[in-house]
């Protein structure tokens, strides 16, 4: 036998599979399913399995089973026989007296009927608009809610909630759930993290789980900061400027967020730890057992870039204004407290440029804005939460999607590319479906097309 077919019969034998189906039977050695769970084993034996789990299963397994958690996931999502639903991996435990059960494992990574998505990397989308999450909802893993998304861009926008059909923020949720299915997860920010009866949270928590499911919903927790239940209003009245740094008040403040995720991933909550922009927060965020930490890029790159002009134009001009121009700006962005009009420019300039040292931002590392996306990655390949991903997040422009993926390209992310999520408007990730030569051969093909049978 040649070379050639010796690898042609290798490569077959690899490639065959087989079924749950196809180890029952009434003969000796063949499993035995168990009469209660038919119903529910009738979602899987037909689906294909690797040879070897055929073998490990036909050594292992005297009777068949499925778990409880697999009889709740087929009907919490009301799943045609046949198939098992998205958003959900197979596996098997291996129970007393040799019976095999079949599970369903929350994977967001996986399709219907255990099948693996296209790609590694995954796809989220920012909104709380169904009619814009509609088109797009076949190709998300995730959908990402805050209160600025649900009520700013949506409710209470008379032209994208069209005619004022919903009026409260569950009948949003609710219709999103329902255009989007099993396969998505669905991120959900608390109306108010600086509620300071506990209690009062897990109610409203709880509210969400029982709308989406414990399998979809997401919790999605920000950091805090310098903000706390008795100095928010600051941010809601008058010019809404803060009296604090960033990096100012107690440390019980800046640490809320934190131990907020960890107490509701006790009672059973993923986290979806958000508001992440600096490359140092994410080791404390991952003290937190997020399910989602993040990578907020769009506002990074823009404040470099003023920074950087800024400091520019006064090197080369000497003139304080630009200083001045700097401060302001440094205040806007909430760099400085809102008391720090007067601060001193010299020590302006050295602040500007302590943060693009740190931002890199003269370097590949930086020059792009994703230096956090790198450094992120870098920790989670490095941490022992096997589980968690980085959404990639607050996109805009040109080049912010277009530098992501050459980034996820780079020899040093290939294998961290299924521990990502790319999430954007959907109107932005539309953007890069098409390019200028798709209306070129369209023009080409319709008007060869036109009148022809």
């Amino acid at each position: 036998m040649s070379h050639l077919a010796v690898t042609t019969i290798a490569r077959e034998a690899l490639e065959m599979t087989g079924s749950l189906q196809a180890l029952i039977g009434t003969d000796e050695g063949n499993i035995q399913p168990i009469d209660k769970d038919a119903r529910y084993l009738n979602h899987v034996l037909h689906l294909p399995l690797k040879i070897e789990t055929c073998r490990k299963l036909r050594d292992l397994a005297k009777y068949l089973g499925v778990t409880d958690r697999f009889k709740d996931v087929i009907d919490t999502f009301h799943v045609p026989e046949g198939e098992t639903p998205a958003g959900f991996r197979l596996s098997y435990v291996l129970d007393k007296d040799r019976v095999v059960r079949v599970d369903l494992i929350r994977d967001i990574s996986y399709d219907k009927n255990g099948e693996k998505r296209p790609t590694k990397i995954l796809f989220s989308a920012d909104s709380a608009n169904p009619y814009e999450v509609a088109p797009v909802s076949n190709m998300l893993a995730n959908l990402t809610c805050n209160p600025g998304i649900i009520y700013d861009l949506f409710i209470n926008n008379p032209e994208a909630n069209v005619g004022a059909k919903f009026k409260t923020r569950d009948e949003v949720m609710e219709e999103l759930g329902r255009i989007l299915g099993p396969g998505v997860d669905i991120s959900v920010e608390l109306n108010n993290p600086f509620e300071p009866d506990f209690e009062k949270i897990l109610e409203e928590v709880s509210k969400f789980r029982e709308m989406l499911s414990p399998y979809r919903v997401v919790i999605k927790v920000p950091h805090t900061g310098s903000v706390n239940a008795e100095n928010v209003h600051y941010l809601l009245k008058g010019d809404k400027r803060f009296p604090l740094r960033a990096d100012g008040g107690s440390t019980e403040d800046r640490l809320r967020g934190h131990n907020l995720a960890l107490r509701l991933k006790d009672h059973g909550y993923r986290i979806n730890f958000t508001l992440m922009f600096d490359p140092y927060q994410a080791a404390m965020a991952l003290q937190a057992r997020p399910y989602f930490i993040n990578s907020f890029v769009r506002h990074r790159m823009h404040q470099s870039a003023v920074m950087r002009k800024l400091l520019d134009l006064y090197a080369v001009t000497d003139d304080s204004s630009y200083l001045e121009e700097l401060r302001q700006f440094l205040l806007s962005a909430d760099y400085l407290a809102a008391g720090e009009t007067d601060f001193d420019l010299l020590e302006t300039r050295k602040m500007a440029k302590r943060i693009l040292k740190r931002r890199r931002f003269a370097e590949h590392e930086g020059e792009d804005g994703l230096d956090a996306v790198r450094h992120n990655l870098r920790m989670l390949r490095g941490c022992n939460l096997n589980d968690t991903r980085l959404i990639i997040c607050s996109m805009e422009g040109e080049d912010n999607y277009p530098d992501i993926l050459d980034l996820l390209t780079e020899p040093e992310f290939i294998d961290m590319n299924d521990r990502v999520v790319i999430t954007a408007e959907p109107q932005y990730l539309a953007k890069f479906t098409s390019c200028n030569q798709v209306v070129s051969y369209q023009r080409r093909f319709m008007n060869a097309a036109k009148g022809q049978k």
